[in-house]
Formats: structure tokens, sequence, C-alpha cells
């Protein structure tokens, strides 16, 4: 596993599809995935706009500790 939730929840959907055959089940699994990866462009488009923010110093320091920036 990896210190990334979203990767950590990726990955055991990952292996939650590959052991069931259920339709029904890889239909949400699938859905639960593509979701994730929205989530991925959201977390990197939020960081984008932090990091080209003009932000007072204090701000970014805070923000850097909450592990927002790096």
């Amino acid at each position: 596993m990896t210190d990334d939730p979203i990767e950590t929840i990726r990955t055991i959907l990952e292996s939650l599809l590959e052991e069931t055959d259920d339709p029904d089940v890889h239909y949400k699994l699938r859905t639960s995935l593509q979701l994730l990866t929205i989530l991925e462009e959201r977390d990197a488009a939020g960081r984008d706009a932090l990091e080209d923010a003009d932000l007072d110093s204090d701000v970014v320091e805070r923000l850097e500790r909450l592990g927002y920036i790096d």
C-alpha cells in the first residue's frame, strides 16, 4: 500500500475487481474507480491552483504543514 489514500483505495478496488465475477459488483467497482480518477484530477487542479496563488507566507506555511502543497 502507498501513503496516498486515493492510490490505496484504487489498489483495493482493483483487487476486488479481480476476485469477483458478479457483473453488478464489477459495474459498481468500475464506477468507483472512475470516481477516484475524478477525485485525483480535482486534487491535482486544486494543488496547482494553490501553488500558483499569491498567498501570505503564513498561509503557505500552514498549507505545507497540512500537505496541501509541497
